[in-house]
Order: C-alpha cells, then structure tokens, then sequence
C-alpha cells in the first residue's frame, strides 16, 4: 500500500503524480497501487474498440488510463480505470479543460464501460466480488449501463 501523507480527495488524486507509470486506486484517501492489465486483457479491450468504431468515432473510445469519479461505498474506491469506456462527445471538451483524461463526478456518465473481468475460483473470491459486484453497483449508482 502506498501511504499517502493526507486523505486526498479526488481531485487531488488527479493532480497526484509519483513519477511513475503506476496506477491507484483511492480507498479512503490512500493510494492503493493497481497491478497491470494482462496482454489477453489489453487484448480484447482493443478488439472491443476496434468493434465499437462502427458505431462512434475514434476519439470517444477510450482505452485504460481513463479516470472515472464512481459513488462512495464502504471499502470501495473512489475512483475506477475501466478497460474500455465510450465517452459522450462533451466529455472530449470537457477533459481538455480539466487537462485529465477523467470523467469526474460533475460531468454526465460515461455511454458505456466495458470492464475485462479477472479469472476467479467462486462467488467468494476478491476477483469475483470486485468485477461482478462491486465495480457493477458502482457504475449503476454512477448512471452507467
């Protein structure tokens, strides 16, 4: 875990930068280090992507390093890095004047996140809870189908 000297916001969050490549997670104003995408889930994402620029242009598709501001529960982030998101087309003017690729919690929803979810043993298990309960609650609490 990464401890960090006050309990950031999110805005902090996205004005943080350790010099590194790493990427967070922020779990009650602690930085919690998320490991990195598989080459299977990079992927797919892409090929998700690829799919979907059928349907809306180039620029709205977005692949990792997206921030999006989801609802606070107990024990969940406040933030998530979907795998693949379609963002609305005011998202696009609306990030420059951030000047973060984020979707904050001020601004409509996201049109769609597609998460790549993590092999798991049961219902029991930290991958299944994380991909099919709680990231699930907090995007439909965030408006996001």
């Amino acid at each position: 875990m990464t401890h960090t000297l006050v309990q950031l916001t999110f805005k902090q969050y996205l004005e943080y930068d350790d010099g590194t490549d790493n990427h967070y997670e922020l779990f009650d104003g602690e930085l919690i280090p998320v490991p990195p995408e598989s080459e299977l889930n990079n992927w797919i994402a892409q090929y998700l992507s690829r799919k979907l620029e059928n349907f809306v242009t180039m620029r709205q598709i977005k692949l990792q390093k997206l921030e999006i501001a989801v609802p606070v529960f107990p024990k969940m982030p406040l933030n998530r890095q979907p795998d693949l998101t379609v963002v609305r087309p005011e998202h696009i003017q609306q990030m420059a004047k951030l000047g973060k690729m984020a979707i904050t919690l001020d601004m409509p929803p996201p049109q769609l996140v597609v998460e790549v979810v993590s092999p798991y043993r049961n219902n029991k298990d930290d991958n299944y809870r994380r991909d099919y309960i709680d990231k699930v609650r907090q995007y439909q609490e965030r408006g996001i189908r």
